[in-house]
């Protein structure tokens, strides 16, 4: 994947690199030929097992408040890439991908949004010999069928919220699509890494905790729920973009509360990182 033109770190801004993309909205390629990518990063050691290559893609629907990359909301603001030239890139890292026990993970924005190129590239990776992960807020999993599934080896899913006023806030979207998912995920027995991002002052209520970690416990395909720290690694994006940031004055978690919240999925039976 050593092509500058789409090399560019997630901490990058990025905006009207394809102005003629189509709508983020109402997107629908049947064929997957062609995607729009923000950026990728190789050597993550934190996005599924071993290492991995992480691909963000363009395009999501839902408007996180404490979002770090608002420059990944729509297609026009990435890079469009053929299938054949990712499937290539992607195809130069897999020898040591498979010797580190590690593999691809497409994230986003939401990779559902580019439901047939993302499919093809994962099943790309299996024909490699690699690894998959989605990292997806669920919202759109109703989109993923079980062809699609069986490409995928493990979820990363993205639980922000249980309370459904709170998950609306946050997201500005309704809550039941990725619970809905969740547990369809449950039926299938497919992996799954729960992700809670901790946000002082907006996600961090006990009861709010305490209902995802109730809903998670007795899920056995769920491996991992992973408690993610709030920063303002991304608050000059909204700055620079013209967009209003609602949490420029929100602190990170402190240890005691990140703790507390650990503790609270771990006392549900959960195992909690």
């Amino acid at each position: 994947m050593a092509d500058e033109s789409w090399a560019k770190s997630r901490y990058d801004l990025q905006q009207a690199r394809s102005p003629d993309a189509p709508d983020t909205a109402s997107f629908n390629d049947p064929r997957g030929d062609v995607g729009w990518i923000h950026s990728y990063e190789t050597g993550s050691t934190l996005d599924g097992p071993g290492i991995r290559v992480v691909v963000f893609m363009s395009g999501c629907l839902l408007r996180c408040l404490y979002c770090h990359n608002p420059d990944t909301w729509h297609l026009k603001d990435g890079t469009r890439v053929s299938f054949e030239r990712a499937r290539t890139a992607l195809e130069a890292y897999a020898a040591p991908l498979r010797a580190m026990d590690g593999g691809l993970t497409i994230s986003g924005g939401e990779p559902l949004v580019q439901l047939h190129f993302t499919k093809r590239l994962f099943a790309a990776a299996k024909g490699m010999g690699l690894h998959t992960a989605l990292d997806t807020s669920g919202f759109l999993g109703a989109r993923a069928d079980d062809e699609y599934l069986r490409q995928v080896d493990l979820v990363l899913l993205d639980i922000k919220s249980w309370d459904p006023q709170t998950y609306r806030r946050a997201v500005g979207q309704d809550i039941k699509p990725t619970l809905q998912f969740a547990e369809r995920l449950a039926a299938l027995g497919k992996p799954v890494w729960v992700r809670f991002v901790l946000v002082p002052g907006l996600t961090d209520d006990p009861d709010n905790v305490e209902g995802i970690a109730r809903f998670v416990a007795p899920m056995r395909n769920v491996e991992w729920v992973e408690v993610l720290p709030f920063h303002q690694m991304g608050a000059f994006k909204w700055n620079a973009m013209g967009l209003n940031y609602e949490l420029s004055d929100t602190p990170s978690p402190s240890p005691a509360l990140v703790e507390r919240v650990l503790n609270q999925f771990r006392d549900a039976g959960c195992r909690a990182r």
